[in-house]
């Protein structure tokens, strides 16, 4: 689909072709409501703008679509799908590294109660796993914070993807 298709989309498709992106009924709507747009990189600027800041609740709807990283997506949604193609950058991961996200990933849940959400695009497993530790010390806020942020980046990716 391109830029001009999806601005041509009626409402409740274009809520289709976004709900993958960012499961948030605010930013769909937002986003939605914002076309037609010119280029993409001003599609792309108000779903980034349109979603932040994320409330708590809105994170908590969007990460339940979330795999661990490092772990395959179940199933054959867009999500899923989506998911896949991001961390497929990771290549396959040797033992060692995969031993070491599962342990992060469960010492993460354990401290911060959700699964370790990181934009994996563009990243090496090491970066990966060096954000984890790094993230291991933030307080409870400024987790949240982060996490918001990194489900805006994944959710112009995803559209960027969409729509390029």
């Amino acid at each position: 689909m391109d830029l001009a298709e999806f601005n041509r989309l009626p409402a409740e498709a274009a809520r289709t072709v976004l709900r993958p992106c960012l499961d948030v009924d605010r930013w769909i709507d937002a986003v939605v409501a914002a076309r037609p747009f010119s280029d993409l990189d001003s599609a792309l600027t108000s779903a980034r703008e349109d979603a932040a800041p994320l409330s708590s609740d809105e994170i908590a709807t969007a990460l339940s679509h979330h795999p661990r990283i490092g772990e395959k997506a179940k199933g054959e949604s867009a999500e899923a799908a989506h998911s896949s193609r991001e961390q497929a950058g990771l290549g396959t991961l040797e033992a060692d590294v995969q031993s070491r996200l599962a342990a992060g990933n469960a010492a993460y849940e354990k401290r911060f109660d959700r699964v370790f959400l990181i934009r994996a695009a563009g990243r090496s497993p090491e970066e990966i796993l060096s954000e984890l530790d790094r993230r291991m010390d933030n307080s409870a806020a400024d987790e949240e914070a982060e996490v918001g942020d990194q489900l805006i980046q994944i959710a112009a990716l995803r559209l960027e993807g969409i729509l390029a």
